[in-house]
């Protein structure tokens, strides 16, 4: 890999970047705070950077033992059907819950998994999806972190984690609930840190017959729910490429007592490229 200098970052990171900037949107932040999240150092991500982010803009953590990807359901303003008790509770209790996870990826694109792990994720410690089932063999740490404004207003909730076997980071995002143009309800917000940027997951929010939940990143075209690439320049200046060929729905559902499911499925092109499946179970007192 060939490095730039601290402001660029390596060479394939600074190639992304421009492509983004050549084929995305210039926006204001200011202006379009559904596109606003943290952007990630040249450097890498990890399991760390969320609370050095936090330590900079001098928040505070929440040391209250239930921690939730979604503090106040309700903030996603579902309409009259109601979400089983199980799947609520595990969006507002998150830090209660252990993991398994399981993957499986579809043969044609698992060449296209090992170079983004071998260019991208590991490095950078930052969505090291599993390439095969003995990746998750060994299950998946869980961090719910949360910190609050001088104010006791909670400003930022991350989620951070790990697989035991690889000891590398699956996932680290920050999670909340917003509203974007090309969707008349509230959406879940993800963002995962990248280098001079991130990559901004916008999902809307389906309720099921039998009190299931599925949130879907799709949409037709700037605006909507689905994924965006953004990378941020000088003065609240970035650039958001949505990338409409990339899809994902997750799709959580209560199981055995005590224990919650997720189906979580993706798609490039409408062909399904990887499939993950969750077992969150309650942690034992």
């Amino acid at each position: 890999m060939f490095w730039l200098g601290d402001r660029r970052g390596y060479f394939s990171d600074w190639l992304t970047q421009q492509w983004v900037r050549a084929t995305g949107r210039k926006v204001r932040i200011a202006e379009q705070m559904w596109l606003d999240g943290p952007a990630g150092d040249v450097r890498g991500i990890g399991t760390q950077f969320f609370a050095e982010y936090a330590s900079r803009r001098r928040f505070q953590p929440v040391e209250r033992e239930r921690r939730g990807l979604i503090a106040d359901f309700s903030a996603l303003q579902l309409r009259d059907d109601v979400v089983a008790a199980p799947v609520r509770r595990f969006y507002e209790e998150t830090s209660a819950y252990e993991f398994d996870v399981w993957s499986e990826w579809t043969g044609f694109f698992r060449p296209f998994g090992w170079a983004l792990a071998l260019v991208f994720s590991r490095r950078l410690q930052q969505l090291n999806v599993p390439l095969s089932p003995l990746d998750s063999s060994k299950g998946i740490s869980s961090s719910v972190l949360q910190w609050r404004d001088p104010a006791s207003q909670i400003v930022h909730t991350a989620w951070v984690r790990e697989l035991h076997a690889t000891r590398h980071t699956l996932y680290a995002g920050s999670y909340s609930v917003c509203r974007v143009p090309g969707h008349p309800s509230p959406c879940v917000k993800v963002v995962f840190p990248l280098p001079n940027g991130n990559a901004i997951v916008l999902m809307k929010t389906e309720v099921h017959g039998d009190g299931s939940l599925s949130v879907t990143s799709a949409g037709r075209r700037f605006g909507d729910p689905g994924f965006y690439f953004v990378v941020h320049g000088d003065d609240g200046v970035a650039w958001a490429r949505y990338v409409r060929r990339l899809k994902e729905s997750i799709h959580v559902y209560p199981a055995e007592d005590g224990v919650v499911r997720a189906d979580h499925v993706l798609w490039f092109c409408g062909m399904r490229f990887l499939r993950l499946h969750y077992r969150m179970r309650r942690k034992q007192s």
